[in-house]
């Protein structure tokens, strides 16, 4: 039980995560979760309205499976298999949140401060989020896909577009944490 409880090193993820991106190429799939949102719209028959939703959502109906087994997975894994031992956030990480003002996780994965439940008592957090969730949104359609389905799905299949998106993911993520993130907190 204690192998199942603490970090596995990258390379037994990264092992698994490839023999998962084998199995799919084997049988004709590809791999991303923002296309779920696409196959439950679908789902609902918005198709008759949406011409974006009128398509075969019965197709997709594996990759269903694959984003429940995500929840029931993550679920498990935080409640039942989850050390908060072995969480451990380099200490200049930590002294730079501090300077913004969130508080260190505290053997947990991410800050009160930032994804506890007291940010729905300011407007500002929850006008962020909401943009956020819509950025996210708009930039995973824009893209043609999720990090997931570009950074894993794509590259392993040797899409180019996949490869400027994972390009443009990185320097969108450096942009934001080194100089619209200090800005925001």
């Amino acid at each position: 039980m204690n192998f199942l409880t603490q970090t596995w090193h990258w390379s037994i993820s990264g092992f698994l995560i490839g023999m998962v991106m084998l199995c799919l190429i084997y049988f004709g799939k590809n791999f991303g979760m923002s296309t779920n949102l696409r196959t439950l719209c679908s789902l609902t028959g918005i198709g008759k309205r949406v011409s974006f939703f009128n398509w075969d959502w019965k197709s997709q109906r594996w990759n269903l499976v694959v984003v429940a087994g995500a929840m029931v997975g993550g679920y498990v894994a935080v409640h039942f298999l989850s050390n908060a031992t072995n969480v451990s956030i380099n200490p200049f990480t930590i002294l730079k949140l501090q300077k913004l003002g969130i508080d260190a996780p505290n053997g947990k994965l991410i800050p009160d401060a930032i994804f506890g439940s007291d940010i729905f008592h300011s407007p500002k957090k929850i006008f962020l989020l909401v943009f956020g969730g819509f950025l996210i949104g708009f930039g995973s359609r824009y893209a043609g896909g999720c990090t997931s389905g570009h950074a894993i799905s794509g590259l392993s299949n040797f899409q180019f577009p996949s490869l400027k998106a994972v390009i443009g993911f990185f320097i969108g993520g450096l942009i934001m944490v080194n100089f619209i993130f200090p800005l925001i907190f």
